[in-house]
């Protein structure tokens, strides 16, 4: 079973540790993270900002999930369904396509070979 990237951010925001400094971390991941909130549910943009916030990741910009969306949408990763809003203009909804469903598997693939590097070192084996 893959370890969830959003898992382990969930568990050192909730871990009492103080985790500071992330945004770097993060640029290379946020997709992955973000590709993986989709898989777990149909979102759309906002609640997918509701949900790294929710998890500690605070200091991620509602600007910067939308550039990505909008990165990530022209990649065709995204099956869009759009609902009315009580609020507004429809919202659209994204769950994964094909093609995103496989950049997620090649995520986790990575995810895991990186982790298992660090682990490694951390350890020093």
């Amino acid at each position: 079973m893959q370890v969830c990237a959003v898992r382990l951010i969930e568990r050192w925001c909730k871990g009492g540790e103080a985790v500071e400094n992330l945004s770097e971390m993060l640029k290379g991941v946020l997709e992955g993270i973000v590709l993986e909130v989709i898989n777990q549910d149909e979102v759309y943009g906002y609640e997918i900002v509701r949900r790294l916030n929710a998890l500690g990741l605070n200091d991620i910009a509602e600007g910067t999930v939308y550039a990505l969306l909008t990165r990530l949408e022209g990649r065709h990763m995204f099956i869009i369904t759009r609902r009315p809003s009580e609020l507004g203009p429809p919202r659209k909804f994204y769950s994964l396509s094909a093609r995103g469903q496989r950049e997620l598997a090649s995520f986790w693939n990575r995810w895991d070979y990186l982790k298992t590097c660090i682990d490694t070192l951390k350890e020093g084996e």
